[in-house]
């Protein structure tokens, strides 16, 4: 047996699997901070106790037998967060994350100092990555930076508490912008032009080799073995690729967790930055994916579900019965965007509100919202988005008919929900478990799974109606915002 252990945005789940097949699931909360405009960050304490507990609950009902049989715990996480250590391991301060956008000057710093850096990193610089990060903390925080001894991703954090290394994958490194996405390796260039130390960056190896044997004294506390192997594993966008087979030239997934994907994963490096499609490496060799990333996935619904009130259930139920002429416009971007706009500083919005409109209306334009995004992404990538196959959805978000059926209408997309749809990066941390254990081989983990429900676009026009004049609204919003 072997488990996969995702390290999210907002939650911490671990899965329990036989051979890639799930047999439990826990889940532990987690929250985020933002003391300041643009800040958003987690303490990796949090992460350590929540990971914690969940490999308790995972193992707490397993006979001893059963417990010792488990052989390895795969890694995935939460892109581009920043961990910091000192000379003896201790956290420095709190970890920003992927949507911290505090370091959005910076990123003009490296475009002058670099102007390929898109192709040679695989993307435009943005403030959620690591490299803009650390330059930020130069001379912001600069006594913070002069301690620095080690950098990690987050799942590698967690990965370090485990088995006490410094070890991450090329998936996870493809998210920092120092990573060279065609040689596979840390960029001393990169480097330089962020005011970071190679040295204090960890060693790249792919995500399904053994990152280190569990502590011996966590083994004790969890019961396991004291032989059970610590999977180096993968980004999230990665593993939960994995998941779902997506490693193939032609295959590809959607994700609608916190943030928001559309990923096409192929056999060669296929840089487009002028687009803000991500290009990056795969968590396996010679593999490597384009991504249009989105900040706003499943979030804005949250989001909106507490400023209502309501449980997000219940809202999306009332929004499939509003009537399409009463429902506002409304721009999802409460953390800016990245694809297509790289845009930090534009903020969320309604627009053509009523004295008649109602909640419901209102959820109906925030789910209408997330799938224009998705429309965004499909032009953003041209004509390698078109003609696809059935893809896969991923997250929570993909729980909710009613939000596919709007990103299938908005985005020409034929989508299906797997078995699973929640648990994609855990599951496929837990698959490249078991590829280094030996129970599934590598062709396994291009098996695309079964389809349960399918979601095909409407001849209707009215989505693409709507379409264009959600586009408009940006392109008039955005010279009102200011960066703060």
């Amino acid at each position: 047996m072997e488990i996969g252990l995702d390290l999210g945005t907002s939650s911490v789940i671990g899965l329990l699997c036989e051979a890639g097949l799930p047999r439990a699931e826990a889940r532990r909360p987690l929250t985020t901070a933002s003391p300041t405009p643009y800040a958003s960050e987690q303490h990796p304490e949090d992460w350590w106790q929540a990971a914690r507990a969940v490999l308790a609950e995972l193992v707490s009902g397993l006979p001893e037998g059963r417990r010792k049989a488990i052989t390895s715990i795969g890694l995935s996480g939460q892109m581009h967060g920043a961990v910091l250590l000192d000379s003896a391991g201790a956290v420095l301060r709190p970890a920003m994350l992927w949507n911290d956008g505090r370091a959005h000057a910076e990123c003009a710093v490296l475009r002058a100092a670099l102007p390929g850096i898109g192709t040679l990193a695989g993307v435009p610089p943005l403030p959620g990555f690591t490299a803009p990060k650390l330059l930020w903390l130069s001379s912001h925080e600069p006594r913070t930076h002069a301690r620095i001894a080690h950098i990690l991703l987050p799942k590698d954090y967690l990965g370090f508490r485990l088995h006490g290394g410094l070890v991450t994958d090329p998936s996870d490194a493809a998210g920092t912008l120092w990573f060279d996405q065609a040689g596979r390796g840390w960029s001393g260039a990169l480097c330089a032009a962020s005011a970071t130390d190679p040295a204090w960056l960890p060693t790249v190896q792919d995500g399904s080799a053994p990152a280190g044997r569990i502590l011996p004294e966590l083994a004790d506390e969890l019961g396991l073995s004291r032989k059970v192997q610590i999977i180096t594993g993968g980004g999230d966008a990665a593993t939960g690729a994995v998941a779902v087979g997506a490693t193939e030239d032609g295959t590809g997934l959607i994700s609608l967790g916190t943030s928001a994907q559309l990923l096409l994963a192929g056999t060669a490096y296929r840089p487009n930055p002028d687009a803000f499609v991500h290009a990056f490496a795969h968590t396996l060799p010679e593999r490597w994916y384009q991504m249009a990333a989105m900040l706003n996935g499943a979030r804005p619904l949250a989001w909106f579900a507490g400023i209502a009130g309501s449980e997000i259930g219940t809202l999306l139920r009332e929004a499939a019965e509003v009537p399409e002429t009463r429902v506002p416009l409304f721009l999802p971007y409460l953390t800016g965007e990245r694809s297509p706009h790289g845009d930090p500083h534009i903020r969320g919005g309604f627009f053509g509100l009523e004295d008649s409109t109602t909640r419901a209306a209102m959820m109906r334009a925030v789910v209408e919202a997330v799938a224009f995004c998705f429309a965004d992404a499909v032009e953003s990538f041209g004509p390698a988005a078109r003609g696809l196959a059935p893809l896969p959805a991923l997250g929570g978000g993909a729980q909710s008919d009613l939000l596919l059926r709007a990103v299938a209408d908005a985005s020409g997309l034929t989508l299906f929900r797997p078995e699973g749809a929640t648990s994609g990066p855990s599951l496929g941390a837990a698959k490249l478990a078991a590829l280094a254990a030996g129970t599934l081989g590598r062709s396994d983990l291009a098996r695309r799974p079964e389809t349960c429900e399918l979601f095909s676009p409407s001849p209707s026009t009215a989505m693409q109606e709507r379409l264009g004049s959600w586009r408009a609204l940006y392109r008039a919003v955005k010279p009102l915002v200011q960066p703060r």
